[in-house]
């Protein structure tokens, strides 16, 4: 059954990532290069702010998960040009690295873990987890204070005339990071229905409900806690030895 999950999530982030890449060229093509100022609408700005949010949520996974930060910044960078082509190849070379043993007993939790150093050690977080919920808090609250600001100023989203062509590209890159995170959401949650309101507030509401999401996990956590922990379920910390925040030999 597992090793199903990382073939098929595998396959599936393969496939996402095709299809934003093909989008991307298709509306280069068809509608020329993106660096025009026409475009920046104030609706395409929202969602611009909309989208890095949840691309900044994905990069700090990514300096987590990388035990070298030269290889950390160009992820970054990679990730900040191209958006989900760059955060589908990544999780799919993640799942490519696993071990036969790591796929049969939890792959997204081996797949979220840290890539220990060549000396087996590990590097602590700069980051509390107190400080992790005041930036997203913040981060939540800037997108919240930009969706209301454009809603007065700009009217409502749902408008025809807003959907050109890269709008709608931005759209498809977008939300192949919230089904990237809907995925770790259904990793995370016992309770289906629970995963299921937060999935659909995802994708209703973007990054508000991404950082909300984000600081109610870090409120799970003791203050004292690292970081990183805010990606495991619970369970899996427990049967993999990492409850508490200490790892278990």
């Amino acid at each position: 059954m597992a090793v199903s999950l990382a073939i098929g999530l595998r396959s599936a982030f393969m496939v996402l990532g095709c299809v934003t890449a093909a989008t991307v060229i298709y509306t280069v093509a068809t509608d020329g290069s993106p660096f025009r100022k026409e475009l920046l609408t104030p609706w395409m700005v929202a969602t611009l702010i909309d989208f890095y949010i949840i691309i900044l949520a994905i990069a700090a996974w990514i300096v987590y998960k990388e035990s070298n930060w030269i290889r950390s910044l160009i992820w970054i960078v990679l990730l900040i040009c191209f958006g989900s082509v760059t955060a589908c190849g990544y999780i799919v070379m993640q799942f490519l690295k696993l071990s036969p043993q790591e796929s049969l007993q939890d792959p997204i939790y081996f797949v979220l873990l840290k890539n220990t150093k060549k000396d087996g050690t590990e590097s602590k977080s700069i980051l509390s987890v107190v400080g992790a919920r005041v930036i997203f808090s913040l981060l939540g609250c800037v997108m919240l204070g930009t969706l209301i600001y454009t809603i007065a100023t700009d009217g409502s989203p749902f408008r025809r005339e807003l959907l050109t062509p890269w709008m709608i590209a931005t759209l498809v890159d977008f939300y192949v990071n919230i089904i990237a995170l809907s995925v770790w959401v259904a990793y995370k949650e016992s309770n289906y229905k629970t995963a299921a309101l937060w999935i659909v507030l995802f994708i209703c509401f973007g990054s508000v409900s991404v950082c909300a999401y984000i600081v109610v996990q870090f409120f799970h956590l003791a203050s004292q806690d690292p970081v990183y922990l805010v990606l495991f379920s619970s369970s899996s910390r427990a049967v993999n030895g990492r409850e508490g925040g200490w790892l278990i030999a």
